[in-house]
């Protein structure tokens, strides 16, 4: 009943990271591709605005690493930002050649399309109208289809890393299908899981975001770092029928005007740059707004522009809104704040290697070094490609002579039973979620994070003896990850005493005068 699978490499999730790192392998090596649901449903799927690149002579690299290095409140590791912008036009020509639309500007040369987002100084985001990361993830999924050394499996979620000493040889994955975990052993194997917004009550990600690639390599023995900066993007649709739809952030930088519920402009009220400030600065003027007038939600407005550009640019954000009964050539969008990216994770060098031997993190699983305490827009697609590239470098250098994986023991299930008390499940997903919401959002205290890390600890208890006595499901591996990461996050919030970025705390409301990054490590105990 339980199979075995073997490979030359694992790749732990199908977005534009772990799909970008599986194509840039060498054709000869057997790559397996583990999809928590079906391809094209992760968070590169519903990604709207684009991909930050130094693509118009007006712009350059330095002016890109200069506004990255702003946006991240003096956190970000300059070298992980100059690597990342210096291989930004070669990331896109290769997207280009994979058959990537973008949008295109109506001149004769039919020239790439780019708008402004914020934080940016220059207009260098490229995008495929209002659904970049849908034409990434479907090109890339038709390639990855395609390609005879590529093997696709659908319906897996990961459980467990396989370790052998120190070194990673593969993973134990649940078959949804099937009911039943299997063994899949490579010699390299790239987590590729996304981030863990789902630790939050209000989140723009889908629903597999649950932080498994996070939470897998902590327990096998990797550190994570910047947990605490969680990014809340500013504009999600408040509506009862909208779960989680975002409202790009490309309509703020085509001139979209946030607007209290009486009409009134309240941005730069908060910053000389107005819609156009960072996420973290937008995010929490927005809740600050919203809790002192005891309001549900702001309005983005974006009816001055014709019809027929939003039409153009807005095709998506215009259909959902209009499904609902908001027509945006002349109603203001009711927005509010949403749990949006995980700016921490595991700790990588240039190459997406971890801690572990022969064990990868790339995309948002991963801490670069390049978001620093807020990450820029749309500098997120373009670090899932350009470390898939780096990271598929690597594992092509080292293939030959790395060793081939022991045989790993079956998954036993011989002393569980089925659960019939999957209440239990239900109401401790809903508790991480609304602790951490209240305790850990966008404005935090220590009392409150002194709270949070009572009660995750405690339900990671409960959990944790849940999962030695009944059988593996979906859901209880989820919850086991998300209770496990929401710790992490808490651990890193408490220990930043100070203000910085996304991480905004009432007790220490200015930031240090040195900048450092908040590292956790498995093999020290608290």
């Amino acid at each position: 009943m339980n199979k075995h699978f073997q490979h030359d490499v694992l790749v732990i999730g199908s977005g534009a990271a772990g799909l970008t790192l599986a194509l840039q392998l060498p054709k000869h090596l057997q790559v397996a591709v583990i999809c928590k649901s079906e391809l094209n449903e992760g968070s590169t799927f519903y990604a709207q605005g684009g991909i930050a690149a130094v693509l118009d002579n007006r712009d350059s690299v330095d002016s890109h690493v200069s506004d990255t290095l702003s946006a991240g409140a003096n956190l970000c590791h300059s070298d992980a930002v100059k690597f990342t912008v210096e291989n930004s036009r070669d990331t896109i020509k290769w997207l280009v050649d994979q058959g990537v639309q973008f949008s295109r500007n109506t001149d004769q040369q039919q020239s790439f399309h780019l708008t402004k987002e914020g934080g940016h100084s220059q207009r260098r985001i490229i995008h495929a109208a209002d659904a970049t990361g849908r034409a990434v993830s479907e090109t890339l999924g038709q390639r990855a289809m395609e390609a005879p050394n590529i093997h696709i499996y659908n319906q897996r979620v990961a459980i467990n890393l396989i370790m052998n000493r120190d070194r990673c040889q593969g993973a134990y994955v649940l078959n949804r299908e099937s009911d039943h975990v299997d063994v899949f052993q490579a010699k390299f194997v790239a987590l590729a899981t996304g981030g863990a917004s789902k630790a939050y009550l209000y989140t723009s990600n889908p629903d597999g975001a649950s932080g498994d690639g996070i939470a897998m390599a902590w327990r096998a023995g990797c550190r994570v770092a910047n947990m605490e900066f969680n990014q809340f993007h500013p504009t999600c649709l408040y509506h009862s029928q909208a779960k989680s739809f975002l409202i790009t952030e490309a309509i703020r930088g085509e001139g979209g005007k946030l607007l209290l519920p009486n009409g009134e402009r309240f941005m730069e009220r908060f910053d000389k740059r107005g819609e156009l400030a960072p996420r973290d600065i937008v995010a929490r003027a927005i809740d600050h707004e919203m809790k002192r007038l005891g309001s549900d939600c702001v309005y983005l407005d974006i009816s001055h522009k014709s019809p027929e550009f939003l039409l153009h640019h807005f095709p998506t954000v215009k259909a959902r809104c209009l499904e609902l009964g908001i027509d945006i050539t002349r109603d203001p969008i009711p927005v509010v704040p949403a749990a949006h990216y995980t700016c921490g994770g595991v700790v990588v060098d240039s190459r997406g290697r971890t801690d572990v031997a022969n064990l990868y993190a790339i995309g948002e699983t991963s801490f670069t070094g390049l978001h620093g305490a807020n990450r820029m827009a749309s500098n997120s697609l373009l670090e899932c490609m350009v470390y898939g590239q780096s990271a598929a470098t690597d594992i092509a250098e080292q293939h030959a002579t790395a060793p081939e994986p022991t045989t790993a023991a079956a998954w036993d299930e011989s002393q569980v039973t089925d659960s019939d008390e999957d209440v239990v499940i239900s109401h401790n997903w809903d508790e991480v979620r609304r602790f951490m919401w209240d305790y850990v959002g966008i404005v935090r205290t220590d009392k409150r994070l002194q709270r949070a890390l009572r009660r995750a600890k405690l339900l990671q208890k409960e959990i944790n003896e849940y999962y030695r006595n009944y059988k593996v499901s979906n859901d209880l591996i989820e919850l086991r990850n998300l209770a496990m990461v929401a710790e992490l996050i808490i651990r890193c919030a408490i220990d930043r005493k100070e203000s910085r970025g996304l991480h905004y705390t009432l007790d220490y409301p200015q930031a240090l005068n040195e900048a450092r990054d908040t590292i956790l490590n498995p093999a020290i105990k608290e």
